[in-house]
């Protein structure tokens, strides 16, 4: 059976030029980073070229690039690195955040901060005024998403930047669905620091990085070495590092799926009757979040996944949830409505023929599953 990926936003694969540029740090520069001979300053070579690289991917000095193993680390160094006395902490935030940003958030309350978490609109966008509206005299940090995992709708964080900042904030963008797909510019943006994650973007995972704008006052979250210049410690990963960077530098290359992924959701919507999208802020042109009354994401994703094609219906931490996702019912949708939602991410090497099977066996899998669905009889009936 021939099989093809629709879940770019849960990971990517690794792409060849990213393999090939990390492959010769397994054997031919091994060297710790931090040695003064010739094998770790070859390694070091080559860290410092992936940090210059990760730098122009974000528009930033090379020197306010951190290295970490990935997303939710640098988003716990942020959040929590900004906030190092939690009972003196005010913390603005969104209720659709991925869970590496609102679980650290929970445990800084649980400490004692005063945590507000902004709902968005139906539309799936937090309103900027809204957030703007939270802000008080004593609100340390504000963290927020630029592209939510779920919906891929794009969020208002320049215009909350220059609010928060304006008003004494520290400002954390969690950019990790962003990098990739969307031109990340940390001064556009205006944010004093910025996750990204290695494989949401072609690199492998175990990889990620903390932009933190020079003059940021933020606690370090690992303590040891002097490494990162005493901001995160732990011997680098020379290998993930430079897969990083040849990841941003080709992510800067490649075209808009937008075509593609409207073609995806215009087939499904037409070919499955009373299917529905969610969210219909601005988005990013490689998701669309669909739900089908009347059936079970989990059953589609196995029936799809039976037929060859591999989708979500959720974020893949949250894979084996009881609950239903919290980003649609953040958006008003019921908790029916939300077990009913599919999300389908595109990824480059996804082609018009491989969406047209798919947008087939989307139709061919719902009909099937829904002549055995009670509630979709209800549904039609009433």
């Amino acid at each position: 059976m021939q099989r093809f990926y629709f879940d770019h936003n849960a990971t990517t694969p690794v792409k060849a030029g990213v393999l090939e540029a990390m492959l010769p740090c397994f054997q031919e520069v091994f060297g710790n980073a931090s040695s003064i001979h010739h094998f770790g300053q070859t390694a070091r070579q080559r860290v410092e070229h992936a940090r210059r690289q990760v730098a122009r991917f974000l528009n930033a000095r090379p020197e306010e690039i951190v290295f970490t193993a990935g997303g939710t680390e640098s988003n716990n160094h942020a959040i929590f690195g900004a906030a190092p006395d939690p009972a003196a902490a005010h913390i603005v935030t969104t209720a659709i955040e991925h869970p590496a940003v609102l679980s650290p958030c929970a445990e800084l309350e649980r400490r004692g901060a005063c945590v507000h978490r902004v709902a968005p609109t139906p539309h799936g966008a937090v309103p900027a005024s809204a957030l703007v509206a939270a802000l008080r005299h004593d609100t340390r940090l504000v963290s927020m998403m630029l592209v939510n995992n779920e919906l891929g709708t794009i969020q208002p964080v320049a215009e909350c930047a220059r609010a928060a900042r304006a008003a004494g904030a520290l400002v954390h963008c969690d950019a990790v669905q962003a990098a990739g797909r969307i031109p990340l510019d940390v001064d556009a943006l205006e944010v004093n620091l910025l996750t990204i994650s290695g494989h949401k973007l072609g690199a492998p995972k175990g990889i990620g990085a903390l932009y933190i704008r020079k003059g940021t006052p933020i606690a370090p979250l690992l303590h040891g070495g002097h490494h990162e210049r005493d901001r995160r410690a732990g011997t680098e990963n020379v290998p993930g590092a430079v897969a990083l960077g040849a990841a941003c530098e080709l992510a800067m290359r490649e075209p808009s799926l937008a075509p593609l992924r409207d073609r995806l959701e215009a087939g499904i919507l037409q070919s499955v009757p009373d299917a529905a999208l969610n969210g219909a802020a601005p988005r990013v042109g490689n998701t669309t979040n669909i739900r089908i009354p009347g059936v079970e994401g989990e059953a589609m994703v196995i029936a799809l996944d039976l037929a060859g094609f591999a989708i979500s219906s959720g974020a893949a931490c949250s894979s084996g949830a009881i609950e239903p996702s919290h980003v649609l019912t953040a958006i008003g949708l019921t908790r029916e409505d939300a077990r009913s939602s599919l999300r389908f991410s595109l990824g480059p090497e996804n082609t018009e023929a491989q969406v047209d099977s798919l947008i087939a066996a989307v139709a061919r899998c719902a009909a099937r599953l829904r002549a055995l669905s009670p509630t979709y009889h209800e549904h039609v009936t009433r």
